[in-house]
């Protein structure tokens, strides 16, 4: 397990050094999310009996940023080490599949959690939300980070130019986390929206999070739990053979 600590120290340390970039950058964008939306929309939507909009809108804002930012490591550095030509540093090593795919998860969720814990622990000034079931939301916390972080590799390895990178990120990424609750309860959608996103699988993260916060949730905690950790499992097994055929890794 020394190849796998080795690469994962080298991952983490990679977004560390620049940990105003990867680390405070969203979370200050989460908390303007808070301030905007907190502001224009506070005591006009209805959400959980009981649960005012500022106090709904932290645990979604963390969430998002967790999935965005392990999304963000693992694809970015598997993209820049294939265009500058350093990946091949990797392949010469004796490294298995499983090892190097948990070295890049685990860097991911390590940086998205930091980022979540950042932006919950900077809105404590902002707003009181309670915290009912905390292992409920870790276990969300986890899974939302590994499945991101498998989904990043899977883009890190399709994509051979930054643009293509982005393309993945800005029109995948970003519209399943905007479009997952984040803002919004869904039963406050239309029936035909509300069916649209049960098909979200980045809804079941969102939701399930929550309920470890406020003991309440528009999906009962143990399907989404479900759903999450067989999206998981399917993405990681996916990624795994990715490896082991060196897609796009082998020239």
């Amino acid at each position: 397990m020394s190849g796998f600590a080795t690469l994962l120290y080298k991952e983490l340390l990679r977004f560390w050094k620049v940990a105003f970039q990867t680390i405070v950058a969203p979370i200050v964008t989460a908390l303007l999310y808070l301030l905007i939306f907190a502001h224009v929309l506070e005591g006009r939507v209805e959400v959980y009996p009981g649960v005012n909009y500022s106090a709904f809108l932290v645990p979604g804002l963390a969430m998002m940023s967790l999935l965005q930012n392990a999304f963000a490591n693992s694809s970015s550095s598997l993209i820049q080490s294939k265009v500058t030509g350093n990946i091949v540093f990797l392949l010469l090593t004796p490294l298995t599949p499983w090892a190097t795919f948990l070295a890049y998860v685990s860097a991911a969720v390590v940086r998205g959690v930091c980022v979540s814990v950042g932006v919950i622990l900077g809105t404590l000034w902002l707003v009181q939300v309670p915290f009912e079931r905390p292992l409920w939301a870790l276990l969300f916390a986890l899974a939302g980070g590994a499945t991101l972080g498998a989904l990043g590799i899977v883009a890190g390895l399709w994509a051979e130019k930054f643009d293509q990178m982005a393309a993945f990120q800005n029109f995948i990424i970003v519209p399943l986390t905007f479009l997952s609750g984040v803002f919004y309860s869904i039963h406050s959608l239309p029936p035909f929206w509300q069916a649209v996103s049960h098909w979200n699988p980045f809804f079941y993260l969102i939701d399930g999070f929550r309920y470890g916060f406020f003991g309440v949730s528009d999906v009962a905690p143990g399907r989404s739990l479900t759903i999450v950790v067989l999206c998981l499992a399917g993405l990681s097994l996916f990624t795994l053979h990715l490896f082991r055929t060196g897609y796009k890794l082998r020239h």
